[in-house]
């Protein structure tokens, strides 16, 4: 005999993992014509990542530096606001960033090519009112109260959103996937 309990969460676990592969197979539809298009325009355009330096303490107990060794990341506005701002942007590519503990030199390579669809609120920016819908690999930096987790520079794996509030304040929700701190790391 079946308890209530076992298959109302039977029932809960099927709805889930529905909604990991519904939201896996819209992001995969909005992102997954890229390199084909891109090799033609098709709205695509080159989204360099800067080198950084973060001073000890703001995201790690030692200053940081990152710099990205491989970079191929592309982007596309697929909606604007009535202002002509992003409503809707996807980006796409390769990204591979070093990061190093410039107190020790160690550092570690890591591996930032995930996919995603950001969806800008009005007035807003990809990292002010915003959410991003990510599947792969991505890097988030959380200062100290600056989000739901805790002080660090974030590596988020799989299928997973990050709702970034009014002042950049950060929740992640992780559908399917995995996390990782590179300040432990290093």
């Amino acid at each position: 005999m079946v308890s209530l309990w076992s298959g109302s969460y039977a029932i809960l676990m099927a709805m889930r993992r529905l909604m990991v592969v519904l939201f896996a197979a819209v992001v995969a539809v909005v992102v997954a014509p890229a390199p084909a298009r891109a090799a033609t325009g098709g709205g695509w355009v080159p989204a360099p990542s800067a080198p950084v330096d973060v001073p000890a303490g703001v995201l790690c107990d030692f200053p940081m530096h990152s710099e990205p060794l491989v970079d191929e990341v592309r982007t596309r506005v697929l909606a604007t606001h009535p202002d002509g701002s992003p409503k809707r942007q996807a980006f796409v590519g390769d990204l591979v960033v070093r990061v190093t503990n410039t107190a020790t030199g160690a550092y570690v390579d890591v591996n930032a090519s995930g996919s995603g669809l950001v969806v800008v609120q009005p007035g807003g920016t990809p990292t002010r009112n915003s959410t991003w819908y990510a599947v792969g690999p991505a890097g988030f930096g959380f200062r100290e109260g600056g989000g739901d987790h805790p002080r660090g520079m974030w590596v988020f794996d799989g299928v997973y959103t990050v709702a970034f509030d009014a002042n950049s304040y950060k929740r992640v929700t992780i559908y399917h996937g995995s996390e990782r701190n590179i300040c432990t790391e290093l």
